[in-house]
């Protein structure tokens, strides 16, 4: 196999660790916004922003799946057991689901309390009329599924680190870009 068979494709690979970054932020700006009093200037400023990088967020999402859909999957070498595949296929699908399902969410809080949806100098239309009971719901759901998102990236990094370090296959290095030298072939056991 050449290298590039070894790897997803460098937009794959760009678009995931842009994504990193943006969950990154939308989880940092809903913490920090803790350390500011309700009603100031910093912790508003820290929602906006977790609502804005949020919906930047749902916007990818949709690239990434598209890629993901019609990419070219290079396989793991050596081949992790069929256990270890059916728990990253249902790991990874869970991600997608969450990066989904979260932005759809806070959307819907925000319609329902009718706070405007701010999103880098637009306001995208409400998605539902206000509905304080609704707003409710949908906010606990936004963070009871926030936190789990927390575990469930947190299980994907520990993953991709033991297959590195403890397997030595090629699963952390397929999304990692090429720094233009090409590596020895993973050993067979």
């Amino acid at each position: 196999m050449t290298q590039s068979d070894q790897r997803y494709a460098r937009a794959s690979i760009i678009l995931h660790w842009a994504m990193l970054a943006l969950l990154v932020g939308v989880y940092a700006c809903i913490e920090l916004r803790e350390l500011y009093p309700r009603g100031s200037d910093p912790r508003e400023a820290l929602k906006t922003w977790h609502f804005m990088l949020g919906l930047t967020v749902f916007a990818l999402v949709w690239i990434r799946m598209a890629a993901r859909l019609f990419g070219k999957t290079p396989p793991i070498m050596p081949a992790a057991p069929k256990w270890q595949r059916l728990v990253a296929d249902i790991v990874e699908l869970a991600l997608y689901i969450l990066m989904f399902i979260l932005p759809l969410l806070g959307w819907v809080t925000l319609s329902a309390e009718g706070d405007p949806i701010p999103f880098f100098g637009l306001e995208l239309p409400a998605l539902v009329a206000p509905n304080e009971s609704l707003a409710e719901r949908t906010e606990d759901l936004h963070k009871t599924l926030g936190t789990a998102g927390y575990y469930l990236i947190a299980l994907h990094a520990l993953a991709a680190l033991y297959h590195h370090y403890v397997r030595r296959d090629n699963t952390l290095r397929r999304m990692m870009l090429s720094r233009g030298r090409t590596e020895p072939e993973p050993r067979l056991r």
